[in-house]
């Protein structure tokens, strides 16, 4: 289970993608009197044409990056596992219980299905979202099989592996630094999600601490991602940093801000860069155009030489492989 995309790149398709994703209650976390009047009245109609611009410039011949790379995986999965695998999005469709359907019709006999978010990390405006969307779905639809979710995966031994093969080659060449890009979320959901209460962004270092509340910190999930490729790959410390991008309103969000640091950077004598994004999968807008395109134009413009972004897994052999051993463990 992937985010979703919009059905096309008209503006009328890409609002209503955008109404649904940003109606949720878990990604804009206020009232819904209050959520349906900003989405509705202000963010959807000036974002819609903007967005819609941006998707134009990553759109492919097959349709979305997103929905395309996430059938080829669905489809290299397959040929590794003797059950049927379905693709479903959070957003927009195949929906959760177009999946459900198309899995009893090959297996009438249907005990149990695994869910795989395709989220490395905890976050309640992501993973929380299609884990209790897809729960939803099979209530909703009184399936009588048994749904089983896969937890966050971002220590994952294999998961981990196949970032780091696939991070390998583009550090070859010579580069200055590397930055472990991750989707950014608002503060207040890190102490939403804090299931003791009184720990996340209470300290400096409480992402080092040990706690219960790392079990949904998006942060420090972050951080151990970021640490354990970095240290696999022998990266010196002053090489590597991790960053959050994607920052929506005026709210404090996770710090430091990609762009920002983007734009900081080659004053600091950093002229030759290499970007990933672990939090996303597959490839897709905040990718391709935020980073690969805004990104660069940031880093570029105020004195950058280089920049190369990594893409996602993507479908490389060694993530099918980690993600066939995540449903290993799941049943």
């Amino acid at each position: 289970m992937n985010l979703g995309s919009p059905d096309s790149t008209e503006v009328k398709d890409v609002r209503r993608y955008l109404d649904e994703f940003l109606m949720d209650g878990r990604v804009i976390d206020t009232p819904l009197l209050w959520r349906a009047l900003l989405v509705k009245g202000i963010i959807v109609p000036f974002r819609a044409p903007k967005s819609a611009e941006a998707y134009k410039s990553i759109w492919t011949k097959d349709g979305s990056p997103l929905i395309v790379i996430s059938k080829q995986l669905q489809q290299a999965l397959q040929e590794q596992v003797d059950e049927p695998v379905a693709l479903a999005m959070r957003y927009g469709s195949p929906a959760p219980w177009t999946a459900y359907d198309e899995l009893l019709q090959k297996q009438p006999d249907l005990e149990e299905v695994v869910l795989v978010p395709l989220y490395p990390h905890y976050a309640m405006s992501s993973y929380e979202t299609a884990v209790e969307y897809a729960k939803k779905m099979h209530r909703k639809g009184k399936y009588s099989f048994k749904l089983t979710v896969v937890p966050p995966f971002y220590d994952d031994a294999a998961y981990l592996d196949s970032l780091v093969d696939s991070i390998k080659p583009y550090l070859q060449k010579e580069y200055d630094h590397i930055v472990f890009s991750y989707h950014g979320i608002p503060e207040r959901h890190v102490h939403k999600s804090d299931v003791t209460g009184n720990h996340c962004l209470k300290s400096a270092d409480c992402c080092a601490v040990d706690s219960e509340a790392h079990k949904t910190c998006y942060r420090h999930q972050c951080i151990v991602t970021t640490n354990r490729v970095a240290q696999a790959l022998q990266i010196p410390t002053s090489k590597f940093s991790f960053s959050f991008q994607s920052r929506l309103g005026r709210d404090e969000w996770l710090k430091p801000y990609t762009a920002v640091r983007l734009a900081e950077m080659p004053k600091e004598g950093i002229k030759k860069l290499v970007i990933l994004c672990p939090a996303f999968v597959s490839d897709c807008l905040e990718t391709l155009e935020e980073m690969g395109e805004e990104g660069r134009e940031i880093f570029l413009h105020a004195g950058g030489e280089e920049f190369t972004l990594i893409p996602c897994l993507n479908v490389h052999p060694a993530w099918v492989k980690a993600l066939k051993g995540l449903l290993d463990q799941a049943v």
